[in-house]
């Protein structure tokens, strides 16, 4: 096979899923405003669930026909570390000031709940080596515990945003026509195009592999978890500039957070057994490192730094970045 149709099937999959993000941001935008919900909120939720529909489909697809189990949860992990370096790009578009001054300490919430859930799958991907045997069925035991998770921490971004959110204003200039019935239509459209998109990304993502000579974890992590996430990085660039970068954000932190729930719907559709006991422990080092970048975004949510380097990003960004970059080098060099 050519190493160069694989690449052009990659390309057409981010450019349908690149097309369809900014439609996302757009009528996700109007939601709120029609229904009077926070930017915050529809990013955790509507936006979060929406962008991560690749990995999902991807997911899915990997375990039950392309066979390719590391690349679902290269997918999902890589999903997650790559969301949290898309606060390096989120952080440069803001020349003015660091981003870390303007959006709401409430994040850190989300951000926590990150912590928890992705610190909790980095485990289990080492452990579950070593005792396969507890399962429910096909299904790894501790599957219904990262859904309880997911539930509590949904629940409990809910009840924070009541208390603290307020309101967004009516619509008064843009999309003064877009009715509430219109937005939610359009937004499934565009939510449609991402899903068709990620149902062809596993079957692409093993060609490519195959024709470069590359393991199937690193590809997962790094080439299928890039694409997968380009609704991710189109909807924050979308977001800023229409002023909504509270809901740049939260679709950030909250795809985190449905990315993990996406390993526990893998594993009920992976049908040989638990998932995490057959993919390569190096994805622990995917997940450890995204509870690394969680916990260093926190830290700058808190301390709020004023400095940047040549007006460009801040000391927080450059340690996302050196995260991310050193966590896919460890997979390229003892992936499977």
């Amino acid at each position: 096979m050519s190493p160069f149709l694989p690449w052009l099937k990659l390309a057409a999959c981010a450019a349908l899923i690149g097309f369809a993000g900014p439609r996302l941001t757009r009528y996700g935008d109007i939601i709120a405003r029609r229904t009077g919900l926070s930017r915050s909120w529809i990013g955790l939720v509507l936006l979060s669930t929406a962008t991560s529909l690749p990995e999902l489909v991807t997911g899915i697809s990997a375990v039950t026909v392309a066979g390719a189990p590391d690349i679902a949860i290269g997918d999902a992990l890589g999903a997650c570390i790559f969301n949290l370096a898309i606060l390096v790009v989120l952080d440069a578009l803001h020349r003015d000031e660091p981003m870390y001054r303007r959006i709401e300490q409430g994040h850190i919430l989300t951000a926590g709940f990150g912590v928890i859930l992705i610190g909790f799958v980095g485990a289990l991907v080492l452990l579950s080596r070593e005792t396969p045997g507890h399962r429910l069925f096909h299904v790894s035991a501790y599957t219904p515990v990262i859904v309880v998770l997911y539930v509590v921490a949904m629940r409990a971004a809910y009840v924070y945003e009541r208390r603290a959110a307020g309101a967004l204003p009516p619509i008064s200039g843009s999309e003064p026509g877009t009715t509430l019935r219109e937005a939610v239509l359009q937004y499934a459209a565009a939510a449609a195009v991402i899903f068709a998109a990620g149902a062809w990304l596993p079957f692409v993502g093993t060609e490519l592999a195959d024709a470069m000579g590359w393991r199937t974890s690193f590809v997962g992590t790094l080439f299928v978890a890039a694409s997968t996430t380009l609704p991710e990085l189109v909807v924050t660039v979308s977001a800023v500039r229409i002023g909504a970068i509270d809901m740049a954000v939260a679709n950030l932190l909250g795809s985190n957070l449905f990315d993990v729930l996406i390993v526990a719907v893998d594993d009920v559709a992976f049908a040989d057994g638990p998932l995490l006991a057959a993919v390569s422990p190096v994805h622990a080092v995917s997940a450890f490192a995204a509870v690394i970048m969680s916990a260093i975004f926190i830290v700058g949510l808190l301390y709020r730094p004023e400095t940047r380097l040549r007006g460009t990003i801040g000391w927080v960004s450059v340690s996302l970045l050196m995260v991310y970059l050193l966590s896919a080098y460890a997979i390229y060099l003892h992936g499977h």
